[in-house]
């Protein structure tokens, strides 16, 4: 078991307030590689509306239960939040709550993935507080962008951050408030193949302009394949399908979807 010198694992958060960007996907890809690397990964679904990744950690575990497949599943832990009516003690109160979650898993886990709701809300920003790797995945167009930055429309220009870069920023000095420690925080550009040329490089000259005034990271993400949707059902990955060659052929597109996971292991840089 691989862990910090100091005995804390990894915690990844991802995050986007925008649906649809691919953090479910995302997390459980994240994860099931680093499962198959011999690390133990724990994870917190704190969209609690729609648990997508929860959903598919159990779908997962029916598939291990029902096919027999020995595919290494991630512990899943279960959030609980307040009932309590006044919004500001229930925040401090799930705060705590998630705190605790964090340090348990910590102390039994190598990497801990929190998978965050696509909308604002005290759970979300509690979630990125304890980020020590955040990965925001970013559908590659305008409509996407902003989730980062406003953008002048007539001039393609950057006019300032958007909530949601505010928001991560506060959490970052949070994060330094709390124990000192800094959060490197990763872009993960997907479907960039749905783009023509000319929007491409207007994206790009945009993304890199502003990952120099927010401070982060861009790194290539997933491509816009099927492949992707139709495992969730069964809680597969890409990186399962050698293991059920039986039931699923590896054609070229898949291969090059599996090495997109790897090229994003790679990038999170990981003790």
């Amino acid at each position: 078991m691989t862990q910090h010198m100091n005995g804390r694992a990894h915690i990844v958060v991802i995050g986007n307030e925008k649906g649809g960007s691919g953090k479910s996907t995302t997390a459980m890809h994240l994860m099931v590689s680093l499962l198959r690397m011999g690390r133990t990964v724990a994870a917190l679904d704190l969209d609690l509306r729609q648990r997508s990744l929860g959903r598919y950690i159990e779908n997962r575990r029916a598939t291990v239960e029902e096919d027999g497949h020995p595919l290494p599943v991630p512990t899943l832990a279960e959030v609980a939040v307040s009932d309590c009516p006044d919004p500001e003690t229930a925040a401090a109160e799930n705060h705590a709550h998630i705190e605790g979650l964090v340090e348990d898993l910590s102390g039994r886990h190598d990497v801990v993935v929190i998978d965050t709701p696509g909308n604002e809300t005290a759970l979300s920003r509690s979630g990125h507080s304890f980020a020590d790797t955040l990965i925001t995945p970013l559908n590659d167009s305008f409509v996407d962008l902003d989730v980062l930055a406003k953008v002048d429309r007539e001039t393609l220009s950057i006019a300032g951050p958007s909530h949601y870069a505010q928001m991560v920023w506060e959490q970052k000095m949070e994060r330094a408030r709390r124990d000192g420690g800094s959060v490197d925080w990763i872009v993960m550009r997907n479907r960039l193949s749905s783009l023509d040329a000319r929007n491409k490089r207007e994206m790009e000259r945009l993304i890199g302009e502003l990952a120099r005034r927010i401070g982060f990271r861009t790194v290539p993400g997933f491509g816009e394949r099927v492949i992707y949707r139709e495992l969730f059902h069964r809680g597969l990955t890409l990186m399962d399908l050698r293991d059920l060659a039986g039931d699923v052929s590896l054609s070229m597109s898949h291969l090059a979807a599996r090495q997109e996971v790897r090229a994003l292991v790679e990038a999170v840089r990981l003790p």
